[in-house]
């Protein structure tokens, strides 16, 4: 893991691959972190240089205090690519990182190649949803939150059969930074592009899960149904369907990365 050091904040992010392939970034979840994304890396490693950063208030890297605004978490990823000197990258973002994806898509097409939004929407939730979370979190740390999760990340029989890979997820999640946490539901809370991705005109795939509660795949027939030739995938599971459904993710992904 390597630190990029962008207008006096730190970001820390990994790259895997050859130095000459082309470039995906993978945008985390709200509450993980870079880490979410280990089946992915190994399953795209060998074709593409793949490029997974912490986002602002998780992991390792920036934890200042918000609220933090989603023009923000865009500006964060288009300046580590300036960072790293990289002109161009496909883009892949699950939840949190989905409407990152989507603000990329309608602000800054001409740094992405290829878009894929999953288990997201052109808007989460409700504002005031999100303010009480935020408000929660500062009040009362991670474990309210942490404590309602699992059902929401995935289904009964996948939280059942890979235990221990939940219960470690869920570590994570309670060792999250409430602070940083609560600041990116600041920038959830306004997040909303419903009148703003029929701009995207990169390439783009929108990804569900069957099973999915927060963000569902009539979530996903809205996106896709206003992104001029946006492709659909549906995989089965919850919300976090790279990790539930990592091989079907993962050809999904791989087949639309590599087309013409």
């Amino acid at each position: 893991m390597s630190v990029a050091r962008i207008n006096n904040e730190d970001f820390h992010y990994t790259l895997n691959g050859p130095d000459s392939a082309p470039v995906v970034v993978l945008s985390n979840s709200l509450g993980t972190t870079q880490a979410m994304w280990a089946g992915q890396v190994d399953a795209l490693r060998g074709r593409f240089r793949v490029l997974t950063y912490d986002t602002r208030g998780h992991g390792l890297s920036v934890k200042n205090n918000g609220p933090y605004a989603m023009d923000q978490l865009g500006n964060d990823v288009v300046q580590l690519l300036d960072t790293l000197g990289i002109k161009q990258a496909s883009f892949c973002g699950i939840s949190m990182g989905g409407l990152i994806g989507q603000w990329l898509g309608v602000n800054a097409p001409q740094r992405i190649d290829k878009l894929i939004v999953c288990n997201t929407a052109a808007r989460i939730g409700t504002p005031e949803g999100w303010l009480d979370r935020a408000a929660l979190v500062r009040s009362q740390g991670m474990g309210p939150v942490a404590d309602g999760t699992i059902p929401r990340w995935f289904t009964n029989d996948f939280a059942t059969d890979q235990k221990d890979m939940v219960d470690a997820m869920l570590s994570e999640l309670r060792q999250t930074d409430a602070e940083g946490y609560a600041s990116c539901c600041d920038a959830l809370a306004y997040a909303d592009f419903r009148e703003q991705i029929a701009s995207i005109s990169v390439p783009t795939l929108v990804v569900a899960g069957l099973h999915d509660p927060v963000t569902t795949p009539a979530d996903a027939d809205f996106m896709a149904q206003r992104i001029t030739g946006a492709q659909r995938v549906d995989l089965p599971a919850s919300h976090l369907s790279n990790i539930e459904a990592n091989d079907a993710f993962n050809v999904a992904i791989s087949d639309f990365l590599t087309q013409n």
